[in-house]
Formats: C-alpha cells, structure tokens, sequence
C-alpha cells in the first residue's frame, strides 16, 4: 500500500459518511456508506479478500470521502453519487428495470390500462402493483376489459366502434351511461384487483353457461379458458395474515462470496410474485442488503408495509422510504421473512454453477489475458476495425469489453475523411480521433487497445498512442485464410502468442474480434445503403454512364446484380468488361454478404 495512502487512512474520522473509491486514473469506481468512516474504510485494506472484494482492493490508488451528520444523510448521499459517477462496482444499482401497475382512471368514464411511468402518477386513485411479470398484468387488464365494457378507445369518436358492437364497450361517445352503472362496474374490478375474485368468477361462469344453453360452444370455451386463466394466475397461495395490507417481504442468503435476495409481494393476503437477484458483494452483507431495498423503490410505489430480515437497518429504512419497516421476531410475519430466505438460498444454490460458469468465460479469460500480458490490471478492452467497399465508403468501428462483457453503450462509429483504399491511414485516422477525444473530454482510458489487422495497423495505432503521450498497450488479432480467427498479436517485437484454440480465452478473443466485424460492417451497410448502386459500380473498370444505365435497368440493385451469372452479363457488356463486374460482384459479396 502506497505511503500517501496509509497516511490518509489515518485521518479518517470515526463519522458517519460516504467514501468514493478511485483508481488509478481517477475515476471513481466505488461509492459506499458507513456509520464510521474510518473502521470501514479500513476494513479494505486489513485482512484477505476474496472474489469481487479482491479485484476492488487490486484497483484502489486513491479515495475521497464526506462526513455527514447521521446515518440517513449518508444513505441519500450514497445514492445520489451512485446516481452520478455510476461506478462500475455499484453495478447492482444500474439493472433494476421499473415494474407495472394497472390503474384505473378517476375519471368520468373510466378505463383500465398498464403504466410503467409512475412519478407522473403519484396522485392516481386506484393504482395496483406492482407486477414483476409483465404478461400477467396485461392478462389481467385484457380479462377485465372482457368482463366489463369500460371505455377503450383515448378520444371519443364519432360512432360507435367495433368494442360497442361485441359488447365491450357501452358507446359512451354516442350514448348516455348511467353513472351508477359505472360506478357499479368500478367497485367490483376495485375488487378484484385486491384479490377478491369471486364476482368476477361468477360472472364468467354465468356467461359461460348462458352461452352453452344457445349451443354457443366456442364462445362458452372462450369463457371456460378465462376461468382456467384466474385459478392458475391469479389465485397464488394464502398467507395467514388476514389483514388485506399491501406488503413486500425480504429475505436473503450469502454464500462463497454472492448474496441472493428475494423479494415477495403481498396483495389482498396473497403471494402476487416475487423477484430474485443475485451478485457479488463488495461490502458488508447488511451493508448491500440495506442499500438494495432502499434503491428497490426508485421505480416502485412503496407498499403499506415492508418486512426485512434481523441484519438489516430497519429504522434506518423507514426514515429514508417514509413507510413502516418492520424485523419480526415471531409470528406469521417472520415465517413470510424466513420463506422468502429460504427461497433465496434456493436460488442461489440453483444457479451459482451457472454463475460460476459464466465468469470462468468472461472475468477467468480477462484474467488469463491480463496474466499472458503482463498488464498490471485489466478491466475495459477497446478494440477496432475497419470497412470500406475498394477505397470508398471508409468507415470504423469501435467496440468495448468491460470484465470480459460487451458494453454496448459505450461502442462508437467512426466516418472516415479519406475514400482511399489505405488501412494504415484509415487506422492512424481513427485511433488520434478516439484518443484525443479520451484526452481532451478526460474520458474513462481502456487498459488495453486491440485493433483488428496485423504488425502493420498495429505499429500505426502504438505511433498514434506514443504522439499523445498515452501510456496504453496495443496488441492484435490476427484472421486465416478463411476469416477466422488465429492468433493474438503482442509484445516488442512483435510475435504471435501462443493460445489453447479451446480455452475460455480464446474463445473471449474470437467472440471480440466477430462482435467489432459484425458491428463496423453493419454500420458500413447503412453509410453504402445512402449511396447509389451508381457510384458503386464506378469502381469497375469499363462502366461508364451509358452501360450503368442499361445495368440499373435491368438489375433495379446490387444484389439482384450479384446474382446474374457470366454469361447473363455479356448480354449487356464487352467480354472482358463482364468478367471485371462479375470478379467485382464476387468479391461484394463475399465481404458484405455472407
């Protein structure tokens, strides 16, 4: 550990506060709370560290931290910097996707639909959710659009439309509805929607029968199939809490390093759904366990109550969310907290293999790169390649790998200015481009640069990275005769490394050297598609205006042309000339449409 770290160390205080982890080009890769600043902070750098925990440590050079008066400031504080520097450590609190409510409307006439966007809601009346499973809340949405005729369409039209005619509708843009008709109908779908089926059942079971005494066979099934759908979707297991309290309950479980949660929701005294997450911890267990359901609600309306197992901050909780936390310690309430911990020790011991498994071919590849490299660390890979249709249409792509996965947000599209056939300059072009931009706009800088080419491109790219005084190591990927790829190149001098063609590793290189081709082609494909088929065929020797319209006449596109055979093309074209559009068509088609 570095000097001016330990000294730092020593001059935490013993507050409440948040730090900010940073490496070594000052970019804040982890933010967390502690009730102490000091014990916490500390606790890095004592001891042995496994897994996730380890690779943090590895990469820490520097860290800031804040004081605050209490712990709750903390908690809003570490938030908001997550928010923010969106480090890459915190990766838990980025992947939580909002869930769906159904509402419905307070309005005169009402009408029953599925929200995501609820910050706009807040002041809606009847607002029921969450459901973790999409399809069930349209299900349940089109079930009761079925049963009662509520309004359908957004704007009242001028006739009646085609709900009015199958009874789904009562035209209310044509007709006058009693309002204790609507307010009938809305009471019972309220109803429902807090668990209460059995009107809606009998409904179904009325219709369904009246329509099998008119040896309405089909229509009578239609009706059996939504009594099929509420007793297996919608009826979930009894709790014993009798009180109709919207609750979500928590549990959890940690083992070899990964922590699973699971989450139940509560609704009219049932199980509604559940969700499950699994990672690997950074932190404290109760520490993730207490940032991860106050985090749970950015997306989500809060419930009545929430039950949390006995490690986490319950007060803490109840002070940041505005709802009642509990930790129950006997009870019903702590048999749903002790069911929810043992589905998630379920889950996790399903799927850790599958974990396991998964990060022996991303983060164990990094590793075994990091390794034959002899990089200090090796987190973000940026890697290039370059497309053009014989000198024209030059164009670049960038993709990038961050701990062995594919960071699309983070891929670019270069437009070359040169319409030469020249890859150097086409690589020396895009490399101070990317780089520059890194330097000037103090981008987040790849520990490693792959270009796809040879000891050419890859001298081009070290002499543009050596211009900016940048200090990044450039190697490359290196394709066979049948466009696969064969070899890693590296060092100084440069020479190919030897790699198991059947290990992780290789098979890591493989699948970033296809996504950069698959990416930069496509991205060739849309730029030539805005072209013309014309001056395509400018590039072949012996086509001028005259016998490109006579093609384009006949052939309409390129691909049509590529089909013709050798034989077709002399119909048009002089011997010799035919044979050039042919090798050329050819060779199109074997770089752009394989």
């Amino acid at each position: 550990m570095a000097s001016t770290l330990k000294d730092k160390l020593l001059l935490l205080p013993m507050e409440p506060g948040c730090y900010l982890m940073k490496n070594k080009d000052g970019v804040i890769i982890y933010v967390g709370k502690a009730k102490k600043l000091k014990n916490r902070v500390n606790s890095y750098f004592r001891g042995k560290h496994y897994g996730k925990t380890a690779k943090l440590v590895s990469e820490i050079v520097d860290f800031e931290y804040i004081v605050v008066n209490s712990e709750i400031e903390s908690l809003i504080l570490e938030i908001n910097l997550i928010k923010k520097y969106d480090p890459k450590y915190n990766i838990l609190l980025r992947d939580d996707k909002s869930y769906p409510y159904i509402e419905l409307t307070d309005s005169d006439v009402p009408t029953l639909k599925v929200i995501r966007n609820i910050n706009r809601k807040r002041k809606a009346k009847h607002l029921y959710g969450p459901y973790p499973n999409v399809t069930a809340a349209r299900n349940t949405v089109n079930l009761l659009n079925r049963i009662y005729p509520l309004r359908k369409c957004s704007t009242y039209e001028k006739r009646p439309c085609l709900y009015f005619h199958i009874n789904e509708c009562l035209g209310y843009c044509t007709h006058k509805v009693e309002k204790q008709k609507i307010n009938e109908m809305k009471s019972e779908i309220i109803k429902f929607l807090k668990g209460d089926h059995s009107l809606v059942t009998s409904k179904i079971k009325e219709k369904m029968e009246y329509e099998s005494s008119l040896l309405h066979f089909e229509k009578a099934k239609e009706y059996k199939d939504l009594l099929g759908f509420i007793s297996i979707t919608l009826t979930n297991q009894e709790v014993e809490l009798k009180d109709n309290i919207d609750r979500d309950i928590f549990g959890f479980y940690f083992d070899k390093g990964y922590l699973s949660i699971q989450v139940f929701f509560i609704r009219g005294s049932k199980i509604v759904e559940r969700k499950s997450k699994i990672f690997d911890v950074v932190d404290d267990i109760n520490e993730e366990l207490t940032r991860y359901i106050a985090r749970f609600y950015t997306n989500l309306n809060k419930p009545k109550e929430i039950l949390v197992p006995d490690i986490v901050d319950d007060k803490l909780l109840s002070e940041y969310l505005e709802v009642n936390v509990k930790k129950p310690i006997k009870g019903e309430k702590l048999k749903l907290v002790n069911l929810a911990c043992d589905n998630a020790k379920i889950s996790l011991n399903e799927k850790f293999e599958l974990i396991k498994k998964d990060e022996e071919k991303t983060l164990g590849a990094f590793e075994s790169l990091r390794k034959i490299l002899k990089l200090d660390k090796l987190s973000r890979v940026e890697i290039f390649d370059n497309a053009h249709l014989f000198g024209t249409y030059n164009v670049s792509g960038m993709v990038v790998f961050i701990d062995g996965k594919p960071s699309k947000n983070n891929y670019r599209k270069f437009k070359i200015s040169n319409d030469t056939n020249d890859d150097y300059g086409t690589m020396k072009e895009v490399i101070y481009r990317r780089y520059f931009r890194v330097l000037k706009d103090n981008l987040e800088k790849p520990d490693l640069i792959i270009v796809d080419g040879g000891i050419g491109q890859i001298n081009v790219a070290r002499s543009v990275i050596n211009s900016l005084c940048m200090d990044i190591p450039v190697v490359g990927l290196k394709k066979d005769d049948k466009h696969t790829t064969s070899a890693l190149l590296a060092g100084n001098p440069i020479k190919e490394l030897n790699i198991d063609k059947k290990s992780n590793l290789f098979y890591l290189l493989e699948r970033m050297q296809d996504e950069v081709h698959e990416f930069t082609i496509n991205y060739h494909k849309q730029i030539r598609s805005k072209g013309s088929i014309s001056s395509i065929l400018d590039n072949v020797e012996g086509i001028g205006d005259k016998r490109k319209k006579e093609l384009l006449k006949k052939y309409k596109t390129i691909n049509k042309m590529s089909m013709a055979s050798k034989d077709e093309l002399e119909k048009i074209l002089p011997n010799s000339v035919a044979n050039n559009l042919y090798n050329f068509l050819q060779e199109y088609n074997k770089k752009f449409n394989k």
